[in-house]
């Protein structure tokens, strides 16, 4: 397929180029910077100036593609995720550019739109399986994704195809594991939630396979992910990696602090991703956590040390 990415320049869209190139795909992603342009051609795919929110860049982007794939957001890291508007950008991107995309698409006559989203938007269910047929909980933090999930689901009709994929928290090499980590190392909380909950988690060798085996899925919302893990032993996993006794959840204050904003983070989403791997056959290559996923962003924090 000719396939048109935004967001190509990021963790997921890098894997993401990656493994559509490997399969054979024509791959082009949308950039904004000759930096980025640059990122993309040395790993083998073309590129277009434009935007996610310029439609107009849009539309002449996706001109004769079979496939969009839309996997642009602005995660604050670490602290930053409580500096003022630090998450401004990210909501529109999962609003106004989400809406260029899906009109973008439909102005040229693209039969395939992608969307990148996040399973936090599920209410927390305790040790109960989580599928897409779960309720979610809707606050300030996940209701852009939400809004961008409805916007790609009324694409959707019987000669095009709106696919969601809820992605669960990424662990690897990124750049929020190695702020986890070098939190870890220096002693400070790194769990969130209560230790027996679960989290959704999804390694970055991963996030590639799965962008690919969205190509061929029909119509709908999708989890994707690893077996969840219960928090304790994720928060151990970074313990270990970073070489200390044990990991800390936050207390009461650090909870209070972070605030009512953040709180999908915390909650407890024993995900399942069987219906993804029913639709498409993908499964994840890293099925379950263990402090080896760590390896990367470890080694690279012992050499920045």
């Amino acid at each position: 397929m000719r396939t048109v990415l935004t967001g190509g320049t990021g963790v997921i869209g890098r894997a993401a180029v990656r493994a559509l190139l490997k399969a054979g795909h024509d791959v082009v992603v949308v950039t904004r910077s000759a930096s980025g342009s640059a990122l993309v051609e040395g790993l083998g795919a073309g590129s277009v100036q434009g935007d996610v929110l310029d439609l107009e860049s849009l539309a002449s982007a996706y001109e004769g593609a079979d496939a969009v794939i839309n996997l642009a957001t602005k995660m604050p890291v670490g602290h930053a995720v409580l500096v003022p508007g630090a998450w401004r950008r990210h909501d529109r991107l999962r609003t106004t550019g989400v809406a260029n995309v899906v009109e973008a698409a439909r102005r040229v006559g693209v039969r395939r739109v992608v969307q990148e989203s996040v399973s936090v938007l599920y209410a927390a269910q305790g040790n109960d399986w989580i599928t897409e047929q779960s309720p979610v909980d809707i606050t300030s933090l996940t209701e852009p994704a939400a809004v961008g999930e409805s916007l790609v689901q009324d694409y959707s009709c019987g000669s095009r195809a709106g696919v969601v994929l809820r992605f669960g928290t990424i662990v690897g090499d990124d750049p929020q594991t190695r702020y986890w980590l070098r939190a870890a190392a220096n002693g400070r909380s790194v769990g969130i939630g209560h230790p027996s909950d679960w989290a959704h988690v999804i390694h970055t060798d991963d996030l590639g396979g799965a962008v690919l085996a969205s190509l061929y899925a029909p119509s709908g919302v999708y989890n994707v992910g690893a077996e969840p893990v219960q928090r304790h032993d994720l928060v151990q996993g970074y313990a270990d990696a970073a070489h200390v006794e044990s990991g800390e959840f936050m207390g009461a204050l650090g909870r209070w602090f972070i605030g009512a904003r953040l709180e999908p983070l915390a909650r407890s989403l024993r995900v399942s991703a069987d219906h993804f791997a029913a639709q498409t056959g993908w499964r994840a290559t890293r099925p379950e956590f263990e402090p080896g996923w760590l390896d990367a962003a470890a080694q690279l924090h012992a050499l920045n040390r």
